[in-house]
């Protein structure tokens, strides 16, 4: 990992790697079940399409079947955010920390929920009727002789899974370690070196040389002072010197 000049290094603990591999893991689970849910959506459709046929919801089947395709279209989007956001946890980012915990809440919920409702009866729940509808056993009963048999213990151990792991991964960004690698480094100080010269100051323009002192070297003599007796003239300020030819002679 790549700190900012000045700042001491940070070694990314393990809880933060493993917490980043879980998320990835519940990413794969996600796009799993994708595959499985897609592979009989065309047989759940059709079974709703026929068991409420000639009744009041007719076009249920179409739109459990549009339901499901939205759904799976989040669950991909929903697998890219938890790779993005495990690859910027493993960089320290505390903002992907806690986008992770938000993200990670509302997919706790739904797939908490999704495990409830299929253990207590799949997608039509109950046993009662309303009006010309078919009951919620009536339509359960259908699903279940036309999906494959793997199918319901498939999708409840995907969904256990990710439970865990989601649940696992979010504990583990909140543990100690993790908190002091996202915690904004500070900045090393620096002592000075013994010994060090420091870098002089340049001539303030404007201001003339001191009277009796030669012109600091690079910097013109003001000629309204000229040198003190026995001082030679600076170069460059026009006089000569006594006994000294003048110039161009």
């Amino acid at each position: 990992m790549v700190d900012a000049p000045g700042t001491p290094p940070r070694t990314r603990p393990g809880v933060v790697t493993v917490s980043s591999w879980l998320l990835i893991l519940v990413a794969v689970i996600q796009v799993l079940s994708l595959i499985v849910t897609l592979s009989t959506l065309g047989t759940i459709r059709d079974v709703l399409k026929d068991a409420y046929a000639g009744t009041s919801a007719e076009q249920a089947g179409d739109f459990a079947y549009v339901a499901s395709l939205g759904g799976a279209v989040l669950s991909l989007l929903l697998a890219v955010g938890l790779v993005v956001l495990a690859l910027l946890n493993n960089r320290g980012k505390n903002a992907s920390r806690i986008t992770t915990w938000v993200l990670g809440g509302v997919l706790l919920c739904c797939t908490g929920g999704g495990l409830l409702n299929g253990v207590s009866g799949g997608l039509t729940g109950g046993g009662s009727t309303n009006g010309d509808l078919p009951s919620g056993e009536e339509i359960q009963r259908r699903l279940q002789d036309a999906l494959p048999s793997w199918y319901g213990p498939v999708s409840l151990l995907l969904g256990l899974i990710s439970l865990l792991a989601l649940l696992t991964a979010l504990i583990l960004l909140a543990l100690p370690k993790a908190n002091e690698f996202f915690r904004k480094p500070k900045t090393a100080w620096e002592p000075p070196v013994p010994g060090a010269a420091y870098p002089g100051y340049p001539a303030t323009p404007g201001y003339p040389t001191t009277p009796g002192y030669p012109a600091t070297p690079g910097q013109p003599a003001d000629p309204a002072y000229p040198p003190a007796p026995g001082q030679p003239p600076a170069p460059g300020s026009g006089e000569r010197r006594e006994g000294e030819p003048p110039s161009g002679s």
